[in-house]
């Protein structure tokens, strides 16, 4: 039979405008998905495993009225994959123009080669559909580009206005918008500029998700919860919907609330946390939420303006058993409020409670506070003291450092601070430097003293002549650095363990989150009791002039495209110096922790047991034991024995 082209172009018309098979996104995914061998669970995909995925996948499929899906959610809950699955049952059952957008171009990429090109070869329904990948080939498909018949899917960043304002879009994916750029390339925002290109369209379908960041400029709480710059901007505030499990024991429908996750009421370490019904009192084990996710349900707790638009809100203590359990939450919860480490803390409530963290909770603490506190001067240092680390400030006519002690859970000592004046250029500061650096501080428990362990020496003037000193001394673990402030809301780590090399690449520079260590100082700071976080200083060297420069800057917010930016602004006239070398004292600790330091006194040696006096009786010979290995002595006058590593 030869081929009629009109016949073929009339069947052609008729496929297009028949409507898609009656078959739900969670369905298709039973039926057809096999996750990687790289995913945590690998194999067939079963919804049953998560189900409040069920509806949320539901809502985009093509039967469905809804229009618009806002999640905001702790991380780890699978949605992504639930986005792979509407990917997938679009490709083969309702086949259209599909843009998926990543924070970055860069996390794009990764996402395209670990996760799309998985689902479209390893899912048998699949195979055959995306155009084979030729990245040179018209009409063919690439990495962050798949054709197949009736469409193509994009995978791009959110930081390309190219690929945001292009061509006309029918589905739309925003993975973790916190993490979006306020403004891309001076045209907008992001998610308004990609949104816009599904106007023409209206069978269009959006969905947004995202774990929360920090309370006023996160993207996804505004969507979510639809402030007044979100109505202002056409955004309909959606139904805010929270998933609602049964209670084992009486039945009684509830959310899973962070409040009611107890472990010392019970007796137990965090590590053994279980939920405990505010109904009937009934502890809930964590191998029981499969049961309580199986039977749970989906309840608005707010009336959306648009019904087209629902939002879902779900912390991760909705995990399935198997995943990061109530107890791992709780020793995180634990470790954080213990140490003060608001950094962990801030990780525990934006990933595992869904929650958004708030810069502003303060900890501003005036310069006589701390004045009133200061302790008297000592020649040692306090026993309780494990490990010295030193800050480095460099300015054009002088060197200015700190030498800082830390206890357990990083209470911490000022125990020196100096200003060496002279050209670090030209002049002879660092000869000065190295010979305090070389010095050992007298401690009550080491006759010897001890040595300072890491030094962080800041690089941002006369980067060259700062990594001139620091690189023969590597092996002393002196360190060059550079501060850079956080990228858009994600917290950038005190301490960076792969370091920059400017310039032709002869240095190692490590770039230091200064934010993220000034916000934990400040919180710190306000600590009013000895322990776990405080910080002690003593005279003469921290005297007013000290804390006026240690509380210099303060925490600020500005706004831009309608959402709050918060920076740490210092006035002109004030000086910042003791901040800085405080913040690298404290990169230098956490240099120094990645390394395999571990903060905690050696654990004394138990006491030999007393030796069994020998019967009369002979007994068969045995082997003699080998000598015990002789123990080295530590190098260095005064160092702490490795045994504290």
């Amino acid at each position: 039979m030869h081929d009629d082209p009109l016949r073929d172009c009339v069947l052609g018309f008729a496929a297009g405008i028949q409507p898609p098979p009656n078959i739900t996104v969670s369905e298709w995914a039973d039926a057809n998905r096999i996750l990687p061998r790289t995913s945590a669970e690998p194999g067939q995909w079963h919804t049953s495993r998560v189900p409040f995925l069920r509806e949320v996948m539901d809502r985009l499929s093509p039967q469905d009225p809804c229009e618009m899906v806002v999640v905001m959610k702790g991380a780890q809950l699978a949605f992504t994959s639930a986005a792979e699955n509407w990917i997938g049952s679009s490709i083969e059952l309702d086949p259209s123009t599909f843009l998926m957008v990543q924070p970055t171009t860069n996390t794009a990429r990764d996402y395209a080669k670990d996760r799309i090109t998985p689902l479209v070869t390893g899912t048998p329904s699949l195979v055959g559909l995306v155009s084979e990948q030729k990245s040179r080939a018209i009409g063919g498909s690439t990495t962050t580009r798949k054709e197949f018949p009736g469409g193509f899917l994009i995978v791009t960043g959110a930081n390309s206005a190219a690929e945001l304002r292009s061509k006309s879009i029918r589905r739309l994916a925003l993975d973790e918008v916190d993490g979006y750029p306020l403004d891309v390339d001076g045209e907008g925002d992001p998610v308004a500029l990609a949104m816009r290109r599904t106007a023409t369209f209206g069978n269009r379908k959006i969905l947004i998700f995202s774990t929360p960041t920090i309370m006023g400029s996160s993207r996804i709480e505004a969507e979510y919860s639809g402030t007044d710059d979100q109505r202002k901007a056409g955004f309909s505030p959606t139904d805010q919907r929270h998933y609602f499990v049964p209670c084992p024991e009486c039945g009684e429908m509830q959310e899973l609330l962070w409040e009611h996750v107890k472990w010392t009421e019970l007796g137990r370490p965090p590590h053994e946390a279980a939920y405990v019904c505010p109904h009937c009192a009934r502890v809930v084990e964590n191998h029981e939420k499969g049961w309580m996710l199986e039977h749970g349900e989906w309840r608005a707790t707010a009336t959306a303006d648009n019904p087209k638009v629902h939002g879902y809100w779900i912390t991760g203590l909705y995990r399935p058993h198997g995943w990061r359990s109530w107890g791992d939450i709780a020793s995180d919860w634990v470790k954080a409020t213990r140490t003060k480490d608001t950094a962990l803390l801030r990780v525990v409530v934006n990933t595992d409670l869904g929650q958004t963290w708030d810069l502003t909770d303060g900890h501003a603490v005036d310069p006589g506070t701390l004045m009133a506190r200061v302790e008297p001067p000592s020649v040692e240092c306090d026993q309780r003291v494990i490990v010295l680390t030193a800050g480095v400030d460099v300015q054009g006519d002088r060197l200015e450092m700190e030498i800082v002690g830390w206890g357990e859970y990083e209470e911490s000592w000022s125990v020196h601070y100096q200003v060496i004046q002279g050209d670090p250029v030209h002049g002879d500061v660092w000869d000065i430097l190295d010979e305090i650096l070389l010095t050992p501080i007298p401690h009550p428990l080491f006759p010897a003293g001890i040595m300072i362990q890491a030094v962080a020496v800041d690089s941002g003037y006369s980067t060259q002549r700062v990594c001139e000193f620091t690189r023969p001394r590597r092996h002393r673990r002196v360190w060059a650095v550079m501060g850079a402030k956080t990228a858009q809301h994600t917290p950038r780590p005190i301490w960076n363990k792969k370091p920059t090399k400017p310039g032709r690449g002869k240095y190692d520079v490590y770039i230091v989150g200064q934010d993220t260590a000034k916000a934990q100082l400040a919180a710190r700071l306000s600590i009013e009791e000895e322990g776990p976080g405080y910080c002690h200083f003593s005279g003469p060297h921290n005297d007013e002039a000290y804390f006026a420069q240690l509380t210099a800057e303060k925490l600020r917010t500005k706004y831009r495209n309608g959402r709050a930016v918060f920076y740490w602004w210092k006035p002109d006239h004030k000086r910042n110096e003791a901040l800085d070398c405080r913040v690298y004292a404290t990169a230098a600790l956490h240099g120094l922790r990645a390394s395999g330091f571990k903060l905690s006194r050696p654990k004394p040696k138990p006491k030999p047991k007393p030796q069994s006096v020998p019967s009369a009786a002979p007994r068969a010979s045995a082997p003699a034991p080998r000598p015990a290995p002789r123990r080295q002595p530590s190098r260095g006058t005064g160092r702490p024995s490795r045994s504290t590593w």
